[in-house]
């Protein structure tokens, strides 16, 4: 980010920094000289006279005399100031240096050069690594997710399992029948306790973690099954391999609100934006849609704000930007391997950055996009990954049936927070499904 600028009433800016005039700024022409330049008038030519003439002769002849006599001649030169030994004196002292930063600049610099950030080092191996056997080989799938509460979720096969990321415990929380199963997605809500499940057969469980029991079940909306989902607060959006992307209320009976109708194939990628009034999804059919909650509608499919078809292959990794919220990035398939940037309000393509290879987790800088570092362990393509809560660690899991951890992004800051409001969404009233 840009340093700001600093200002002041009493300072003219001009083409140099205001600091630096400030401090090198002179007053008179004698005041902050960097040297003593002698004069003339400051010159004692009368004793330089005497030193090259009547004192050298004393040295050749010197006089034998009492000691009374040699102490009050040197009494007398002390008087006189004849005790030099430089034949050119000067009458004037030099002046006393000025500093031209005052020391409490300098000290404080001092103590920022101290306290200065170390400069962070990328791990090239992953920190933890466990075990993912029947993982499905399915990049249109989104089978790992890290919620709120520090627990990630991840689907093998037809059974979820949760791992609390605070004392590496493990616990399964469901299994279905193959008949249903398997499991096509997961997502936590995001008061992390209440978990949504995608299913091959076009179902969507709701669990509450806490209890160990379903909640509901969300029948009818898709034809086929569901292999994204996405929350905003109490709205779960989901998208299907028909194509269709559908926002339900969890708190009403019939909790179909919207259906997006855009994409022509399978729908792999949903993100809302913080804000919850834009969503971005993309699909096997490359393209990238934007859709405005405030132009949604349910009594007819709801038009897009943006169509956005630059990608040349299917369109799954999807994210917003933490501090813009009009700027998405996305991210294609093995067919396209880049990394787009989007203008969300005008549908612009900002930036665009070929990777080269979807194999490897790989860390960039954003806005240089200079490649920072390359996280290699993964022996087959990375299907799925997820961020922790803190933003510190990132888990990924592969086709070689590996779930590994990343430390990616370095330790997390302690700061003390305000205790954070009661958050009643997205279930604070279940009562009322009926």
């Amino acid at each position: 980010m840009d340093s700001g600028s600093l200002s002041s009433p009493a300072v003219k800016t001009g083409s140099r920094c205001p600091l630096q005039e400030q401090f090198l700024q002179r007053k008179t022409s004698r005041e902050n000289l960097d040297r003593f330049i002698p004069n003339r008038s400051a010159m004692d030519f009368d004793y330089a006279h005497y030193m090259l003439t009547e004192g050298a002769k004393g040295k050749e002849n010197p006089v034998v005399c009492s000691p009374s006599r040699e102490a009050y001649r040197k009494l007398l030169a002390e008087s006189l100031n004849m005790n030099r030994t430089r034949i050119l004196a000067f009458k004037n002292k030099p002046p006393t240096p000025v500093d031209l930063i005052p020391h409490e600049i300098t000290s404080s610099t001092h103590q920022q050069d101290r306290t200065a950030k170390p400069r962070r080092i990328i791990p090239q191996t992953s920190e933890r690594t466990l075990d993912a056997p029947d993982l499905v080989d399915d990049y249109y799938l989104n089978l790992l997710d890290w919620g709120s509460a520090n627990v990630l979720a991840i689907a093998l096969g037809n059974t979820v399992y949760l791992w609390d990321a605070s004392n590496s415990s493990t616990s399964e929380l469901v299994t279905v029948d193959d008949e249903n199963g398997p499991i096509t997605s997961v997502s936590w809500a995001p008061d992390g306790r209440h978990i949504a499940v995608g299913l091959n057969n076009s179902e969507v469980q709701l669990w509450d973690t806490a209890s160990d029991k379903q909640l509901r079940t969300l029948r009818g909306g898709h034809r086929q099954r569901v292999g994204s989902l996405a929350w905003n607060n109490h709205i779960l959006t989901t998208g299907g391999m028909d194509g269709r992307i559908i926002n339900n209320d969890v708190r009403i009976r019939s909790p179909i609100v919207e259906t997006y109708r855009g994409h022509e194939q399978e729908v792999c990628g949903l993100k809302w934006s913080a804000s919850g009034q834009q969503l971005a999804s993309g699909g096997n059919d490359n393209l990238l849609y934007i859709w405005d909650r405030g132009t949604a509608s349910s009594s007819s499919p709801t038009q897009w704000l943006h169509r956005l078809e630059d990608h040349t292959s299917a369109v799954k990794a999807l994210a917003w930007c933490p501090f813009q919220g009009n700027l998405l990035a996305t991210g294609g398939g093995s067919g396209d391997r880049s990394i787009k940037f989007w203008n969300t309000h005008t549908g612009a393509c900002l930036n665009s950055v070929d990777t080269g290879s979807q194999n490897q987790l790989t860390l960039w800088k954003y806005p240089s996009m200079v490649k920072m570092g390359e996280l290699n362990g993964h022996t087959s393509r990375v299907l799925y990954m997820a961020q922790s809560p803190d933003g510190c660690t990132v888990a990924t899991a592969a086709a070689d049936e590996t779930l590994r951890f990343w430390n990616a992004f370095g330790t997390p800051e302690v700061v003390a927070k305000a205790a954070p409001k009661a958050r009643a969404e997205p279930f604070s009233h279940m009562n009322r499904i009926r």
